[in-house]
Order: structure tokens, then sequence, then C-alpha cells
């Protein structure tokens, strides 16, 4: 976003149903993507969003409060030119899953990872048809070809909106099983981020907390949340 202008310029800002997208204008002008695409969204409910955001700027403009723009921006110009890459960037997150590798010792961790990680795999094995083998360590396991298959065809299905909004919450957490069933609300939002953080926190009860890991966690937490109702408005 640094070719915005710095400070606020216009007066109203509305949103326009223009063919099957919604764009937003700002005094009747369209709104544009850093790399000069119009701003055109799928859903009134993000439109909305996005026009809220520019409302709330004042004198100057800040990127940081504009967050559903910032994804919105990303999947037109990041995600849409190469959408068949981006796509397999995420589904080989099925081949390396972090649910799937499982800490050796000691029996408390281990019991830890297999209540708050057998439950994810076994929905996805249910809902997704795909059955993976879990291992104790870091070492490589192979996974069944038709699991990682059925995984891929659900990503690669999904527009290039949703594929922003899966991105993060695959990324974020390390897990496409946990990426996919935020989208699929299998389970509550909060309670995905903190099982994908169950090794973190279990490094914390050891060693102690961290002022300036803490500040980033709860940063990366905000933006999981953020990637969430981001994939629900498109």
């Amino acid at each position: 976003m640094s070719d915005w202008a710095a400070k606020r310029f216009w007066s109203d800002v509305t949103v326009d149903l223009r063919g099957e997208d919604y764009v937003i204008l700002l005094d009747k002008r369209l709104v544009k993507t850093p790399a000069k695409a119009s701003l055109a969204v799928p859903t009134q409910a993000m439109a909305a969003a996005i026009a809220a955001e520019w409302e709330a700027q004042s004198e100057k403009i800040d990127p940081r409060t504009m967050p559903t723009t910032r994804s919105a921006n990303a999947a037109l110009d990041k995600v849409t030119p190469q959408r068949h890459e981006v796509a397999n960037l995420i589904a080989a997150y099925g081949e390396n899953d972090l649910l799937c590798y499982r800490a050796p010792e000691p029996e408390e961790l281990v019991a830890r990872q297999k209540e708050a990680w057998d439950p994810l795999l076994a929905w996805a094995a249910e809902v997704l048809d795909a059955p993976l083998r879990t291992a104790k360590g870091v070492m490589h396991v192979a996974q069944p070809a038709n699991a990682v298959a059925n995984l891929t065809a659900r990503v690669m299905a999904q527009s290039p909106f949703q594929l922003a909004a899966l991105h993060d919450l695959v990324s974020m957490s390390g897990s496409l099983v946990i990426g996919l069933a935020a989208q699929a609300e299998a389970f509550a939002i909060d309670d995905l981020w903190i099982r994908s953080r169950l090794d973190e926190l279990w490094q914390i009860e050891q060693w102690g907390q961290d002022d300036e890991a803490d500040a980033t966690v709860n940063l990366k937490h905000l933006a999981f949340l953020h990637a969430h109702k981001f994939y629900k408005m498109s």
C-alpha cells in the first residue's frame, strides 16, 4: 500500500454493485489496489467492511487499521495472478502437517498432543476423506496419496479470496487441517488457535514467558482471527 496517498482526500465512502462484484468509491472514484486493479470484491459484507475501514481513517491513512482492505488487495494482486502456485503452496502443508509430528517424550506432552490433535485428524479422515499418518519426531512421514489428493482438491477449488484467507490460516497454524477446519467451523476458532500453539505453550510452561515473544504471538492471533473473518466474508 505504499502507493496510497498519505492523507485523507475524500469526503464520502460508498459501495456499488457492478456486475457480480462490489466496488468501493471515494467521492465516486474507484478505490484501486497497489497494483492499480479495481478493488472489486465478491460480497456485500466484504465491501461494507472495507468501506468502514476507509470511512474510519482520519487525517492520515493508517494501513495497519485496514486489515480487510489489505486482505482484499492480496487476493487481487498476489493470489489472482498466480492462483495455481499459491494453491500448491498451501496444499503442500498437507504432506507435512503439524498435527502429524508428535513428541517422543515427555509423557505429559505426548498425552496433550494426542488429546488436542487426534480429534482434528479424526475430523479430517471422516469429513475430508483424508486420513493422515502420525510419527514420533520430525523425520518426514509419507502420507497416503489419496489423502493428499483429497486435501489438494479442496484447496484448488477455492476462489482467490478464499485462498488468501486459507493461506494465512494455514501458515500461522502450520496445519492445513487446522486451516480447513477453521473454514468449515468444525471447531471454535480460538480453540483451533490454542491447539496450533500446543508445543509453544508447553515450552512457556517449562521456561517462562517472554514479553517480546508474547507481543508477536498476540499479533499473530489477531491475524488468525481476521483470516477466519475474511473467509466468512468471501
